[in-house]
């Protein structure tokens, strides 16, 4: 343990490459070259303007979290857990930092939709689109498609994601899981997403005092942070509980894993990867707190009214397009009709418009919507 890493943690030396062979660089291991080609990949760019939950498009408000918001805050978790369990955390870092660059607009119900529109033709799911993004979509080399990452970052998202069939995930079928640091990213993701959802939903209005009370984590978080500040009241005392959940999930995800992974006693990452389970995992008592929290906030908050609403409109934006553009695709840009073309041949035309609306910005899908679809609109 010469670097401070675990015998089990993945080692840039060790690395299984790439897809197309490359100089290393002089100062920056292979995971933090994948890290800065991510940063400056346009898929990351872009997450800035896709929706997390609320879209200030649809609400007032520009304090809502965004998906690239979103995006740094599962990596700042990943690192911190990543470091505690003396694995590499550059490259969690840079799985967290690509896992949802495939995101459509208008958050999960965008994901939705497109599933639904390419049900027919291999379905849709954003973290299958996020391999697609980094292999082959995103085009900045003269060498070769995409941003050519490291096997294990590109196994880290392709084993995120279950619900479409890819030919790009072939290649790390040999394993039942990730890399110790790819599972750190799993589960980093829902402890971001519930927390700072619940932060949101809050600032928002949508999920109100009374109703906190259905939720295990903020009644014990509530009672933790007035034990020691009885005064505290408004903004900061929720402030103060939404870090207590945070900390106390993050806590608990780094002492269970530690417990498993001396279960197994593994000696390399692929002892990891072929354990019976995946070993990074909450505690039996912990568990049950995290899931009370994604069923508090699918009944209070996803399924909210005014969320509802804005999916609607989600729905009707994303499926004109869709159909629009298959029925005249000289409305594509230039450089998408040339794919649109080539793809025809054989069939696989959705794709490609399928690839150009996941690519949209919630401003960019309704500024489209409004020149197509509003009379009164400029072309």
């Amino acid at each position: 343990m010469k670097d401070g890493l675990e015998s089990y943690a993945s080692r840039p030396a060790s690395s299984r490459g790439r897809a197309h062979s490359e100089e290393e660089h002089a100062y920056r291991s292979p995971y933090q070259r994948d890290r800065d080609r991510i940063i400056h990949s346009q898929a990351f760019r872009r997450l800035e303007g896709k929706t997390q939950v609320y879209s200030n498009l649809f609400l007032e408000g520009d304090h809502f979290r965004k998906r690239l918001t979103h995006t740094i805050e599962v990596a700042q978790a990943s690192r911190t857990v990543a470091r505690a369990l003396k694995i590499n955390e550059d490259l969690s870092e840079c799985i967290a930092l690509a896992h949802d660059l495939g995101h459509a607009p208008f958050g999960h119900k965008g994901q939705d939709i497109l599933h639904e529109l390419m049900r027919e033709n291999g379905g849709f799911e954003h973290n299958t689109q996020s391999l697609r993004i980094v292999c082959v979509i995103e085009h900045r080399y003269p060498e070769f498609q995409g941003l050519n990452l490291s096997w294990e970052v590109r196994e880290g998202i392709a084993k995120k994601g279950h619900r479409q069939l890819e030919p790009l995930k072939d290649e790390f079928n040999a394993f039942p899981h990730p890399s110790l640091e790819g599972q750190v990213v799993d589960v980093s993701d829902p402890i971001t997403y519930t927390t700072h959802d619940l932060d949101d939903g809050i600032t928002n209005g949508s999920i109100t005092p009374d109703l906190l009370e259905e939720c295990i984590f903020w009644r014990e978080g509530e009672a933790h942070v007035k034990s020691r500040y009885p005064a505290l009241r408004g903004k900061i005392l929720n402030h103060q509980i939404i870090r207590y959940i945070i900390d106390r999930q993050i806590t608990d995800l780094i002492a269970q894993t530690k417990k498993n992974v001396e279960g197994l006693n593994p000696s390399t990452t692929d002892d990891i990867r072929s354990a019976p389970e995946r070993l990074c995992a909450f505690s039996p008592e912990t568990k049950p707190k995290h899931d009370n929290l994604k069923k508090f906030l699918y009944k209070n908050m996803y399924e909210h009214s005014r969320v509802k609403i804005m999916e609607e409109k989600a729905r009707s934006v994303i499926e004109k397009l869709f159909h629009r553009f298959l029925e005249f695709p000289d409305h594509l840009p230039d450089n998408v009709q040339k794919h649109f073309k080539r793809e025809k041949e054989t069939g696989n035309e959705k794709r490609i418009i399928c690839d150009y609306i996941a690519g949209m910005t919630d401003r960019y899908a309704l500024g489209e919507y409004d020149k197509l679809f509003n009379l009164h609109s400029r072309v």
